[in-house]
């Protein structure tokens, strides 16, 4: 089994649109066109069992939109794609838009720091944090340099491992391997804590050696499977995994058994 923990869809009306605006910005060519059937075609030739969609609110005035999209997904493709909710710093009131989105059955919420606008540390984030573990919710932020807006870092590994501790974080889920393109900082303040680390991303960018060393030091129980598909091929990222040797134990717990803990926890709750 095969559990994809980072993805991203948008509307059919809109994908195409947002897809190549985000091209353009990034200097990546998608792996797919961006739909929801688009996924389910590419999970069909990867071999993925189950894609977790992680939707982005850049506003607090898209939280109904967003949040109604993803919970119709729910619906609709129940079994093969899970969508988080999202939720902007800046909601008017932070603590009854994730209620909502419990009371909706979201296992989990994205923040993307960068897209938002604020840094991770920032009391705003550390209350929605905070809130999010009470009611039993996962948390995936993105961390690291985001490729299309690369000028300011919201999200450093020193800014993680900040809020994961003051926070007492069990369920935070560190996208890009804990901080893209800041491993080195990655391997010294985060590995080791109670963060997840999710793989998105990584090829060709993290070189193999970091990868194995991050993975040994952090331990496998800690890492989920994450592609940050369409800007990964979820095939290759797969294949590019494989290739490192690891033990049965350790790809069964990366590739799934890691997410369904996770998943099955929050849907309990």
């Amino acid at each position: 089994m095969v559990i994809d923990f980072h993805t991203h869809v948008f509307p059919d009306q809109m994908a195409g649109k947002a897809i190549g605006d985000l091209e353009v910005r990034s200097g990546v060519r998608a792996s797919f066109d961006g739909t929801r059937d688009g996924l389910l075609r590419s999970m069909d030739e990867a071999g993925v069992d189950l894609s977790v969609i992680q939707p982005v609110v850049t506003s607090p005035r898209q939280f109904s939109g967003i949040n109604r999209f993803a919970a119709q997904t729910n619906e609709l493709y129940d079994g093969r794609l899970l969508s988080f909710g999202g939720i902007h710093p800046d909601s008017p009131d932070y603590r009854a838009d994730l209620r909502t989105l419990k009371g909706w059955g979201f296992c989990g919420i994205k923040l993307h720091p960068d897209y938002q606008g604020v840094f991770f540390n920032d009391i705003r984030y550390k209350r929605i944090v905070s809130y999010a573990m009470e009611l039993g919710l996962v948390v995936l932020v993105h961390a690291g340099v985001d490729i299309g807006l690369p000028e300011v870092v919201h999200c450093t590994p020193a800014m993680a491992r900040e809020v994961s501790e003051e926070t007492e974080a069990d369920r935070l889920v560190l996208a890009h391997y804990g901080g893209w393109k800041l491993w080195e900082e990655v391997e010294a303040r985060l590995v080791g804590t109670s963060c997840y680390l999710d793989t998105a991303f990584l090829d060709p960018y993290l070189a193999p050696e970091q990868f194995l060393r991050i993975l040994r030091h952090h331990g496998a129980d800690r890492v989920l499977f994450a592609t940050d598909a369409p800007w990964s091929c979820q095939r290759g990222t797969i294949e590019w995994i494989r290739g490192f040797g690891l033990s049965n134990e350790e790809e069964n717990a990366i590739f799934y058994q890691n997410a369904a803990r996770l998943l099955s926890k929050a849907a309990a709750r």
